[in-house]
């Protein structure tokens, strides 16, 4: 059922001024959103309607400028704002009353607030079938995830229970299902008999970028690799689905996370790798040492790199490393998942070496799918060239968050995180915080700039 109005918890943070509001005037200008759908946002601000709708402008101007105007100016003229503690029943059933049927209450929040936000939407009275959207990181460890999740649960259906993580909303990412199920060149590949590792990268040239208050507390493992990562492991590891609704496609995730081998206390140390970038440059610009960052405590050593070798349990997999890594303050942007197959067993090629491995390598920004392969060489037929094929994918035509908005307004959580899903993240990723903690994993130095700890 479509709901008739979306809250925004949190309406004046970064969160709705950077995504949330940018995603709201892409489903406008693309007709998605329905007219009758009411957007009401929720802070401390001393606004009132007119103020909120101003300050919304400003940063619809700031992150959507390649937006028309006009779809930027009907969203805007769509808003209502209520001055309020989001963690009160007394505001919540504010924001909920009057609606024409089920609403969505989007915890655009600090995650400490997620708690008693629950709470106050299940005393405010929401109309039946309503929903919540929860925003990453769903918890800091396994217990507390569970114990979210416990909290979700008690008041609402898991079916309306939205955990939102916008890789899942990338056309690239969506497209490993394709790629997988729907071509004859791959499906049969896609074991351990063919294929040697699989590398899912996200390396950043950002740095901090004023994040200290909730990245310091963080760091690069609970950041990227805990959810994004990992999300994107499932799609590429898990078993053919009978479908691609909530239950199936989710089942098949959870099947493929529960296959992950859980690494124990000498190996997480070994097949992980944590470092901090220290001072240097990065396309021209100069990054300082992080632990100078403003915000960051140089004592809690929080990592701005990560990286983890994992192994997928079962028949299909038994035996490929899939690594999965992550950084800040590095040389390029990388942000690909690469393939590689295993080396052919003969070749009737008389030559001194071998050419280089076939890859497919899907690349999540640009969104493109390249196919590293070998030829006959142009000068002497006998001989073997590397060759590259590479397909620009068209436009997405909605972000990430607009996708996802979208699926969460039309109560459609086939590509949020199930709660178990959760849980299961959480258990491949505490061994190795648990390792750090104790020291098995050093904490390493690469400089601003540089490929990485893995690469200098």
């Amino acid at each position: 059922m479509t709901a008739s109005r979306l809250i925004i918890l949190g309406a004046s943070g970064d969160l709705t001024g950077r995504y949330l509001l940018r995603a709201l005037v892409e489903l406008v200008e693309r007709d998605r959103l329905a007219a009758d759908v009411e957007i009401v946002g929720v802070a401390r601000e001393p606004w009132e309607t007119p103020g909120f709708r101003d300050h919304a402008a400003r940063r619809l101007e700031q992150h959507a400028p390649d937006l028309s105007r006009a779809s930027r100016d009907a969203l805007v003229g769509r808003l209502r704002y209520l001055r309020g503690d989001v963690t009160q029943a007394e505001t919540l059933q504010s924001a909920a009353e009057g609606a024409a049927g089920p609403v969505v209450a989007y915890l655009a929040l600090p995650p400490s607030l997620f708690g008693s936000a629950i709470t106050g939407l299940a005393s405010a009275g929401l109309p039946d079938g309503s929903g919540v959207v929860v925003e990453k990181p769903f918890g800091t460890d396994l217990a507390s995830a569970r114990e979210l999740n416990r909290l979700l649960h008690q008041h609402f259906a898991e079916s309306a229970v939205f955990r939102i993580d916008h890789f899942l909303g990338k056309q690239t990412v969506q497209n490993i299902l394709g790629l997988r199920f729907a071509n004859r060149l791959f499906e049969p590949l896609w074991c351990a008999d063919h294929i040697e590792r699989v590398d899912i990268i996200w390396d950043e040239t950002v740095a901090l970028e004023g994040r200290a208050g909730y990245y310091d507390g963080t760091g690069a493992l609970r950041d990227m690799i805990q959810n994004h990562l990992l999300q994107v492991l499932c799609l590429v590891a898990m078993e053919r689905p009978d479908g691609l609704g909530e239950g199936p496609l989710r089942d098949a995730k959870v099947a493929a996370l529960k296959s992950v081998r859980r690494p124990d206390g000498k190996d997480a140390g070994a097949l992980s790798v944590r470092a901090i970038y220290s001072a240097g440059s990065v396309d021209g610009r100069q990054i300082p040492d992080y632990s100078e960052e403003p915000g960051v405590d140089p004592t809690r050593s929080t990592e701005t790199f990560a990286e983890a070798t994992l192994y997928v349990d079962n028949d299909r997999w038994r035996g490929v490393p899939f690594r999965l890594r992550t950084g800040k303050a590095l040389a390029k942007d990388r942000r690909e998942i690469r393939v590689t197959l295993r080396p052919t067993e003969r070749l009737p090629f008389d030559q001194p070496h071998e050419p280089g491995p076939n890859v497919v390598a899907l690349s999540m920004d640009p969104d493109t799918v390249l196919a590293e392969i070998a030829l006959n060489g142009a000068g002497d037929p006998f001989s073997l060239e590397p060759a590259c094929w590479e397909l620009q994918l068209a436009d997405q035509e909605m972000t990430a968050y607009a996708r996802l908005l979208i699926d969460a307004l039309e109560g459609d959580p086939s590509l949020s995180i199930r709660g178990d899903e959760a849980e299961e993240s959480w258990r491949i990723v505490e061994p190795i915080l648990a390792s750090w903690d104790r020291g098995a994993s050093p904490l390493r130095s690469y400089q601003a700039g540089s490929g990485g700890p893995s690469e200098e």
